[in-house]
């Protein structure tokens, strides 16, 4: 957790907001705390109470504090929960169609992305990221795979995980509210790296979904999935 002794002078509103779901999430403020008013934080971290406004108003927005006039902000009793944007999970697609659910991690390392990447999360020269790809399973036979870059900077604890246990994708859902997406959709030809793990020939269609998220203007995650041929995507309205 960060020190507050530490924080930049004149925080930007994501520096707050990153403290702050770091004291939520090491449980100094438990669901159901009242956390201190917005002056009080504008003198902790130095900055206009503006800015302490705004990332109170868009971690209320994903759900993770509620704010009542008279009565305060408060912690809300299941924050994730309650976030604005719900992200598929792997675990719970699998068992939704009767199969036994199953990953294996095979990769891991803290490191700097490419260009690319950096680009779509807006990150600075420099930055280093968890990158960490799985194949998830549907009764032992491949279901996805997941190629995954979490942004430290928003979510230090990520570093720590044990990602043979459980997959990120599970990991996010569970610690880390979200308030927006960007997905994309396209047909991909399986390589022969990624044919042989989702066991179809090279040159296969696959099904590629590429998505990045956001709480706020604080950028998370980015992640490519690839399915195997005869996926199929189920939306409702």
């Amino acid at each position: 957790m960060t020190v507050a002794g530490c924080l930049p002078k004149g925080a930007a509103y994501q520096v707050v907001q990153r403290e702050i779901l770091s004291r939520i999430r090491n449980k100094v403020w438990p669901p159901g705390t009242r956390i201190p008013g917005e002056i009080d934080l504008a003198a902790e971290f130095g900055c206009a109470r503006a800015t302490i406004s705004r990332a109170l108003r868009e971690l209320a927005e994903a759900g993770v504090l509620e704010r009542k006039r008279r009565a305060g902000t408060r912690v809300t009793l299941n924050p994730v929960r309650r976030a604005m944007l719900e992200i598929p999970m792997v675990r719970q697609q699998v068992a939704e169609t009767g199969r036994a659910y199953g990953h294996d991690l095979l990769f891991r390392a803290v490191e700097a992305p490419p260009e690319a990447i950096r680009a779509r999360l807006g990150l600075a020269v420099g930055v280093r990221m968890l990158h960490a790809r799985c194949l998830h399973r549907a009764d032992g036979r491949p279901f996805q795979t997941e190629d995954r870059w979490i942004n430290l900077e928003a979510v230090p604890e990520a570093a720590g995980i044990d990602l043979t246990t459980t997959s990120a994708n599970e990991w996010l859902i569970r610690e880390m509210p979200l308030s927006s997406a960007e997905t994309s959709l396209s047909a991909a030809a399986a390589t022969d790296a990624e044919a042989a793990l989702l066991g179809c020939p090279p040159g296969a269609p696959l099904l590629d979904i590429e998505r990045t998220t956001w709480l706020g203007d604080l950028p998370i995650t980015t992640v490519r999935l690839l399915h195997p041929p005869g996926f199929r995507v189920v939306g409702r309205v």
